[in-house]
């Protein structure tokens, strides 16, 4: 896997990290027509209150993001405050803490939303109200209403990456897949269609998709029943990091021994990779995107920023390089629970 090393290390080139890791992101390329709020209408001084939104305050994913944006908001002296449903699919409850929080004056939301259908509404109040809204873990180049500026990885590119490392992973016999989806919506279909688009049909055979709700439980309940109706599954790919967590538990009660793969790069999973529980994961670098979230409100606040994407590094993590990044504990939070 030194291919996906290199990877790793040219997109991490792009970045410069301070001590305390505020990191400096590449250069922006611009949203879809129409999809590019006015930056110059939110520039502002003094210290800045910043609304975090996860979509669920139950996915492990947004924990390191949450780390990332504040530690990045620290140094700035800004304050945040975070709001989240507990359910990823409450997407109507999540529009309402955003209406909370546009009462409340915050200067600025990071949100990440699983319907950009049912947030855009409130999101463009809080444009026209002159708070700065920034998408983080998403690369959607055309949000439903205008917004400042989109944090994120290419999800359907670094996606079918994976689908090209699992089909180097068949070794003379097809590999049965079992996807497992999270919840409708952008990510979603992005994360899905992108990793099929990567896969050799030759060699890989998607056998049955089933929904896990992005949760551990759901995906220890989906690869249950995916297991047991499709005992030729050899391989179940999972669209996040807590949904593979529970296809772990569900491979030990089952018997079984399957390629396992999530997308995240969450700590737990990535030692998960380390010692031999899941075959690998698509790490999207989350304390890092949550740093560059912050750092582009920033700059948007002080007029250094000129709107579009911002992308951020991804690659693929199994056992020829996971050390690379269990040993930087520094860009992981939590950090390990030992030493590597």
């Amino acid at each position: 896997m030194k291919f996906q090393t290199t990877i790793a290390l040219a997109a991490a080139a792009a970045f410069t990290v301070s001590a305390a890791l505020a990191a400096e992101y590449p250069d922006p390329t611009p949203l879809a027509d129409g999809a590019q709020a006015d930056v110059s209408a939110v520039v502002r001084d003094g210290p800045l209150t910043i609304a975090f939104m996860p979509p669920a305050s139950t996915l492990m994913f947004y924990q390191p993001i949450g780390a990332g944006v504040r530690s990045v908001a620290e140094e700035a002296g800004a304050r945040v405050i975070t709001l989240a449903p507990t359910d990823g699919a409450d997407t109507y409850g999540q529009a309402g803490m955003i209406q909370d929080v546009i009462s409340q004056g915050v200067d600025a939301i990071i949100i990440t939303t699983h319907d950009e259908n049912a947030a855009a509404p409130v999101l463009k109040r809080a444009v026209e109200a002159g708070i700065i809204v920034v998408l983080v873990n998403n690369d959607i180049p055309s949000f439903p209403t205008p917004i400042h500026a989109v944090v994120g990885y290419s999800q359907r590119a670094e996606m079918a990456k994976l689908g090209v490392w699992l089909s180097a992973q068949a070794d003379g016999e097809v590999i049965n897949i079992g996807y497992l989806e999270g919840l409708p919506g952008y990510h979603n279909t992005e994360r899905m269609e992108g990793f099929i688009s990567g896969l050799d049909p030759d060699v890989t055979r998607v056998v049955q998709t089933l929904a896990g709700g992005w949760t551990v439980e759901g995906g220890n309940t989906a690869a249950m029943d995916i297991l047991q109706a499709n005992p030729e599954i050899n391989a179940i790919i999972t669209a996040n990091d807590d949904m593979a967590m529970g296809v772990i538990s569900a491979e030990r009660a089952l018997g079984r021994e399957l390629i396992i793969t999530g997308v995240d790069g969450q700590t737990p999973a990535l030692e998960a990779v380390a010692a031999g529980d899941l075959t690998a994961t698509l790490d999207v670098s989350p304390f890092l995107m949550g740093q560059v979230a912050t750092r582009v409100v920033l700059d948007i606040a002080s007029g250094k920023f000129a709107g579009g994407f911002v992308s951020t590094p991804a690659v693929i993590r199994d056992g020829d390089n996971i050390l690379d990044i269990l040993r930087t504990p520094e860009m992981l939070a939590p950090p390990p629970s030992k030493t590597y």
